[in-house]
């Protein structure tokens, strides 16, 4: 089954060294990212992605992770108010981007704070996580939006992850890969859950494109249970980009 066939990635700047991060695992490689970067490149590709790269930015050490910043949806593309203050802006010029791939274009306006991180896709349903980064204005505009197109969205509360996609994602064909955070989630009920152990957390943030599963490398455990669900498996090394706390959603927009 092939859903996908665009990709937009944006290149790591020299100033990601100076990133928002928790995870406490030291300053990112710059050189190394790049490396890493070209190997995420070289998958979607492999996965039948045609993919637009946009140059590195230096004013916004965070904007490698351009997922946060758009919602591309079938209908529609939205675009995104980062909650984390100095991510704000990285939404200038993302609408000129945009228009080469979409005549409808919405965007969240000021009170709400929403980051597409926290949103995961499943069919012409949303799930939208409410965290530091996305407020309930965000995603009351954002649900109202879906609406016009058609589309649905329900809340997630989050308690400790900083953003939905952290801990859970769709790998299509109902089956959910999911975190000891959301294993017992009521909205999740009715999936086919791929449990994801402590010590792997991590790599709940794995993407399903066409067919094929992005894993983060050195996530033994995690690799096996997606394989066994009769998926083909590609690792990729991301360490760089775990030191920002993101995963490999957060590095495209794919549609």
């Amino acid at each position: 089954m092939k859903k996908f066939t665009q990709a937009i990635v944006k290149r790591p700047c020299r100033n990601m060294i100076h990133g928002l991060t928790s995870a406490g695992l030291g300053i990112p490689d710059f050189q190394k990212a790049l490396v890493q970067h070209d190997g995420y490149i070289e998958a979607l590709k492999q996965c039948g992605l045609e993919v637009t790269i946009l140059d590195a930015d230096e004013r916004f050490p965070d904007s490698v992770f351009i997922e946060d910043i758009a919602l591309l949806t079938p209908e529609c593309a939205i675009i995104m108010l980062p909650g984390a203050p100095s991510r704000m802006a990285e939404t200038d010029g993302m609408e000129s981007v945009l228009k080469r791939f979409y005549t409808n274009i919405e965007s969240i306006q000021p009170p709400g704070n929403i980051e597409a991180g926290d949103i995961m896709m499943v069919g012409p349903h949303f799930y939208i996580g409410l965290s530091e980064r996305t407020n309930q204005a965000g995603a009351t505009q954002l649900i109202s939006i879906l609406k016009r197109y058609g589309l649905t969205g329900s809340l997630v509360k989050l308690k400790k992850l900083l953003h939905l996609k952290t801990g859970v994602s769709y790998l299509e064909e109902n089956n959910l890969l999911v975190s000891d955070a959301f294993f017992n989630d009521p909205e999740f009920t009715n999936f086919d859950k791929i449990m994801v152990d402590d010590d792997e957390a991590y790599a709940a943030n794995s993407v399903w494109i066409n067919g094929k599963v992005l894993v983060p490398k050195g996530f033994p455990k995690t690799t096996r249970k997606i394989q066994n669900r009769g998926f083909d498996v590609i690792s990729l090394d991301v360490s760089e980009f775990q030191k920002l706390d993101g995963g490999l959603s957060c590095l495209s927009l794919r549609f």
